[in-house]
């Protein structure tokens, strides 16, 4: 089978802090650290690795930080191709407060794109694209790239007849649909801010759902934070609700439902399959510190802790 091929145009080093309490403009003593590769593609990238999926990250990256992350993804085995932009890599703090069991998240722009920078990326995706099985396309995009960088991409990828999945908010997301990806994966706020309306109901969600599905798009998985999540095709929709937790950090929780999402649907699982195991690693990788993501076997242990039900098709659905 091709690889699967996962895309970060603004990846960062994730350093995570953990503090007992936190004092607004006062001291506060770091109990523990640690610093990984972040960023939505490169966390997906890492689930579908500990899923022995074959996978390769590509993206941009910059200045001496720009190094370390692409040898961190060489030391977990995989295989990377950035390219180097003029600036510096950046890095995203994340403070979790072990009195209120709260992270606090402190993001960096990052660098900016020139245009030689992104015409080479280009130029390679244009040539490489019919060597994957599909192409996942996340998070946010640095200074100097289009805000319809995502929707050219994926144009690309259809002509080439490669499957693609969006993961992204805001403009890169609006122009993405544009181009009909294959799936996307919008949390609830997202998906709001996108029709303009607050959903109050699963049924309002799906239909929601329903009026993308009619554009192309094969799923739409909304993820609810700690409500679990939809996953709605044309013909069916499936909720998911794992056991409460207590989450360590919910950074990388989305990306890992994604990988779940590809990996049930490389292996032809069914729609209540997909959305079980989705559910279920966001909910292991929100157990853990920093960025650290879910293991095939966490994942498997957890599945039978998920509730799914079936939510019927409503005369008022697409």
């Amino acid at each position: 089978m091709k690889p699967v091929l996962t895309i970060t145009l603004n990846p960062a080093l994730d350093k995570t802090v953990t503090v007992e309490d936190f004092v607004l403009g006062g001291l506060n003593r770091i109990k523990e650290w640690r610093m990984d590769a972040g960023g939505k593609g490169i966390n997906v990238a890492k689930v579908l690795k500990n899923f022995s999926v074959d996978v390769t990250a590509w993206g941009l990256c910059a200045g001496r930080q720009g190094n370390v992350l692409t040898d961190t993804l060489t030391s977990l085995g995989i295989p990377n191709w950035f390219v180097q932009a003029k600036g510096e890599t950046r890095t995203n703090l994340k403070v979790y407060v072990e009195q209120t069991q709260e992270t606090t998240e402190l993001n960096e722009p990052g660098f900016t794109v020139d245009d030689e920078v992104l015409s080479q990326f280009l130029d390679r995706f244009r040539t490489d694209i019919h060597q994957v099985s599909l192409v996942v396309l996340g998070g946010s995009l640095p200074k100097g790239i289009p805000s319809d960088f995502y929707k050219t991409l994926i144009q690309i990828a259809n002509e080439a007849g490669v499957r693609t999945v969006l993961d992204a908010d805001g403009e890169p997301f609006v122009h993405g649909i544009e181009a009909v990806p294959y799936a996307i994966k919008p949390n609830i706020h997202e998906l709001e801010s996108f029709f303009g309306e607050s959903f109050r109901t699963d049924e309002e969600i799906i239909d929601a759902a329903r009026r993308l599905i009619v554009k192309g798009i094969a799923y739409v998985a909304v993820s609810l934070g700690g409500e679990g999540s939809i996953l709605v095709t044309e013909m069916e929709a499936i909720r998911a609700k794992p056991a409460p937790i207590t989450p360590l950090s919910t950074v990388g929780a989305g990306d890992s439902m994604v990988a779940a999402l590809i990996y049930c649907m490389l292996h032809g699982m069914s729609l209540e399959e997909a959305a079980r195991w989705s559910s279920a690693a966001g909910t292991v990788t929100a157990l853990k510190p920093g960025t650290q993501v879910c293991t095939l076997a966490e994942v498997e242990e957890k599945l039978g802790s998920v509730n799914i039900w079936s939510i019927p098709k409503t005369t008022n659905s697409n």
